[in-house]
């Protein structure tokens, strides 16, 4: 299947969610990030994607965290960083972004959004992982280069100051493997990966800790611009995956299911 691109007539309209508490409440990391990752990663792939995009940000203390249905059903791709407020994260916008990916929006994962609500609940799975924050360089190795989003990426990427995270990532065997990472401790993690969730594609990007300047960093900025035009999909429209029942010969027209003690005996409902 193709991927949509976006052109100046059309762009991929993208949301940059930020959680936007450490920028708040630590000095140091207002200081790396003075308007907030959010807006970092937003000028990040407006850099590398220019009028192929159409960015917005909207962070957790927004009404409705700023991810209402309106916005959702515009929003051809979201980005997520989260850390310290997963908890505080709604249940029901979590169950709103959930069926817009299903639907086939996209979604961008980054760095310890691996814990937050809406990644475990796509992934099934803890999502849990080894870290250290003690100044480690990450070099991020390709191990797909034909893969849209390693276009144009060094093999690898230096990363002279971020925090550790390494292997066992509990998460379901990916669809793709795009990158992983060593440190300085001699770990290793499989840092860059795809999966595919109902309509929706989802990619996992690891490096981004809040001490460390990462979403400067221009190579990493050029993943996260990948990231986002590969995780825009291309189908006419958005649609959540249904269980319909067809009739004998009706190879096209499927009919609604209310259950199995339901619609027997019904041609249709």
């Amino acid at each position: 299947m193709s991927h949509r691109i976006g052109t100046a007539e059309d762009p991929i309209r993208v949301v940059v969610w930020g959680e936007n508490r450490h920028e708040q409440l630590e000095p140091e990391v207002a200081e790396i990030y003075p308007s907030g990752m959010h807006t970092t990663i937003k000028e990040g792939i407006e850099e590398f994607a220019g009028d192929r995009v159409s960015v917005t940000t909207v962070t957790l203390d927004d009404p409705e965290h700023g991810l209402t249905e309106e916005l959702l059903e515009r929003t051809d791709v979201l980005t997520w960083w989260g850390h310290a407020a997963h908890a505080e994260v709604s249940d029901e916008i979590v169950e709103r972004v959930h069926r817009h990916v299903l639907s086939g929006m996209g979604l961008i994962v980054l760095h310890s959004g691996h814990w937050s609500k809406i990644f475990t609940k796509l992934m099934g799975t803890s999502c849990t992982l080894r870290w250290r924050s003690d100044n480690d360089r990450e070099l991020v190795w390709t191990v797909d280069p034909t893969h849209p989003i390693a276009q144009g990426i060094p093999h690898p990427i230096e990363i002279p100051a971020q925090e550790m995270y390494g292997e066992q990532f509990d998460v379901p065997a990916p669809d793709e493997l795009v990158f992983i990472s060593t440190f300085s401790g001699g770990e290793c993690f499989r840092s860059g990966m795809t999966f595919k969730r109902g309509n929706g594609r989802i990619f996992y990007f690891s490096p981004g800790d809040q001490d460390y300047p990462v979403y400067h960093h221009p190579d990493v900025r050029h993943v996260i611009a990948n990231g986002v035009e590969w995780a825009a999909s291309d189908r006419p429209a958005r649609q959540v995956p249904v269980l319909l029942r067809y009739e004998r010969g009706d190879f096209f027209t499927g009919h609604g299911y209310a259950g199995a003690m339901h619609n027997r005996d019904e041609v249709a409902l």
